[in-house]
């Protein structure tokens, strides 16, 4: 390594000397300048940064330009001063001034130790130029043309250059959040159908319940306060009433039925009314329903029923058997859930096929119907019949149109003739209503309950006087009516139904004396008081017996009349 050497130390030789350069470690290579110079060597020492006009570098660009002294051969060179500094060379740093000193670092004379400037790039004087120059003041980084040059970072910032694959990623990105978008907003239409769906689900299920709740159709809600006009008073509801009388012109006799229409809680109903009901007569005398058909006619039965019933009968609508198998033939058969087999009524022969079979849903025809709505059973009551009356009532009305115009145009098509007031077009829209509530379920049918005297009690007949026909029993008093107690000594267990069946139709109260124990050939018919004489006279008569049979006799307790059946009872001649 060269010894750093300060200019004009004549310590080290008795020549001036010169800078050369800088070592590896940045340090200053001096020489000793020869004693005789070529005349170029009298000149200035070779200044690259010196300007034209004579006037030193400003490294640093401040604009500030110092004069350069002329060269004096008498003494040493004054050392090589690249950042233009004045003060003495100090190669330690120690802030000693030397006379004339070179410091390489710049630093001013009367200034202490100065900051190295590092990354300065070392060059020969001699050579052809420096391979680095600083750059001219001006614009920094601004490169001249011929210049090659190295920038070092003091002098400019770096940028940072963008990845080739930045795009790609961003491209990633955006498809990733794109699709990660699309399926949250088809989950959020998947829940928003969904709500939609439930929400539909729920008003459809809410309207239907309204519904059936409006209609009475709800089983929980089954009960008459859960029907429209539950809440007004029974008495106050508003009610259309018909009464039916099936006059049954093969065999005789008649079934009678009251066609109720509730119009306050939308309820039809059909009140089938036993035959032996015990009305009140012109007279005031006691009667029974049955008799009261045959003997008074229309009007008075209906007058009647209204007073024993509490209730207004607007019509009587007379329909004989021909005019009910017509009119089931017109509205296309009916479908019943039969209770029995019912032979054919124009075929005697033993073992024929009946005409209606017992079942669910059979379809009967006009006169299957009819052999149906008529037919009782031996040994059956007469309420049976009476049942079976009612279901093909209910039938027809299920098939009938529920247009007044159509429904009236079957009444017409039947060419009977009914009975005043009531005409036709009232009939039609009357049974139209009807037909409308029994194929909406809002129909029903029940049986009066009568007292073996054919009266009516409060208890056993407010189901069907007071709730559905809004009235209150008025039954005639049972003692005016003739007391007959029946005794069988036939030997058919039958024939004291039978005989109970005449007896209240006749207008007698009924009063059950059981059976013989053994059998008799004569009916016998006895009175105690010579006061109903007459009417044991009635009572053989209305059972079809011989008028030798009434005799005065012992009765039983609590009769006027008794009597005692023998094999000589024939039922049918009653």
């Amino acid at each position: 390594m060269n010894n750093r050497y300060d200019v004009g130390d004549a310590g080290y030789g008795a020549g001036p000397y010169e800078l050369v350069g800088y070592d590896e470690h940045g340090q200053p290579v001096y020489r000793q300048i020869p004693a005789q110079q070529s005349p170029q060597a009298q000149q200035a020492p070779y200044d690259p940064y010196a300007q034209q006009q004579g006037y030193g570098y400003d490294p640093y660009a401040t604009g500030q330009q110092q004069p350069v002294p002329p060269y004096d051969s008498g003494r040493p060179a004054p050392g090589y001063d690249p950042y233009g500094a004045q003060a003495p060379y100090d190669p330690y740093g120690t802030g000693t001034h030397q006379t004339a000193g070179y410091d390489p670092y710049g630093q001013a004379a009367s200034s202490g130790q100065q900051p190295r400037v590092t990354e300065q790039t070392a060059y020969i004087p001699q050579q052809a130029g420096p391979a680095e120059e600083p750059h001219a003041p001006g614009r920094p980084g601004q490169r001249r043309d011929g210049d090659e040059r190295d920038y070092h970072t003091e002098q400019f910032a770096f940028v940072e250059e963008p990845d080739g694959d930045s795009e790609d990623v961003i491209d990633w990105l955006q498809f990733t959040e794109n699709r990660s978008e699309r399926r949250e907003e088809a989950r959020r239409r998947a829940r928003s159908r969904i709500i939609a769906l439930f929400v539909v689900l729920a008003l459809v299920a809410v309207g239907g319940v309204g519904y059936l709740w409006y209609a009475g159709k709800l089983p929980s809600l089954s009960s008459s306060g859960s029907k429209p006009g539950a809440g007004t008073p029974v008495g106050a509801q508003k009610r259309d009433v018909i009464v039916v009388h099936l006059h049954n012109t093969a065999k005789g006799g008649t079934s009678t039925a009251l066609l109720v229409d509730n119009t306050t809680t939308k309820q039809g109903s059909t009140v089938l009314l036993p035959n032996s009901l015990a009305l009140s007569g012109d007279d005031g005398s006691t009667t029974t329903l049955a008799k009261s058909v045959d003997g008074d006619g229309s009007s008075g039965t209906r007058d009647q029923l209204g007073t024993v019933l509490g209730t207004s009968i607007q019509g009587t609508w007379r329909l004989d058997t021909p005019y009910l198998q017509n009119l089931v033939d017109l509205v296309g058969n009916i479908d019943l859930d039969t209770n029995t087999d019912v032979p054919d009524p124009d075929t005697k022969k033993t073992g024929a096929e009946p005409i209606v079979h017992k079942g669910s849903a059979q379809t009967l025809s006009g006169k299957m119907a009819v052999a149906y709505a008529t037919y009782r059973a031996s040994g059956e009551s007469e309420d049976a019949q009476l049942e079976r009356f009612g279901q093909v009532m209910q039938g027809v009305l299920r098939k009938l149109s529920s247009d007044p115009s159509a429904a009236t145009t079957t009444v017409q098509t039947l060419a009977q003739i009914l009975d005043p007031p009531l005409t036709d077009q009232d009939l039609g829209a009357f049974l139209a209503k009807l037909a409308d509530l029994a194929k909406s379920g809002s129909y029903k049918t029940a049986l009066l309950p009568v007292q073996p005297d054919g009266t009516l009690s409060a208890k056993t007949s407010d189901s069907v006087v007071k709730d559905i026909l809004g009235g209150t029993a008025k039954s005639p008093d049972a003692g005016s009516a003739v007391r007959v107690s029946v005794q069988n000594a036939t030997g058919v267990k039958d024939d004291t139904e039978k005989a109970r069946v005449v007896l209240l139709n006749g207008g007698f109260t009924f009063l059950e004396g059981g059976s013989a124990s053994g059998t008799q050939a004569a009916s016998k018919v006895t009175y105690s008081d010579a006061s109903h004489k007459s009417d044991a006279a009635e009572v053989a008569k209305t059972l079809g017996l011989p008028a030798g049979s009434v005799a005065k006799g012992t009765v039983s307790s609590g009769a006027d009349v008794s009597v005692v059946l023998g094999r000589d009872y024939q039922p049918g001649s009653s």
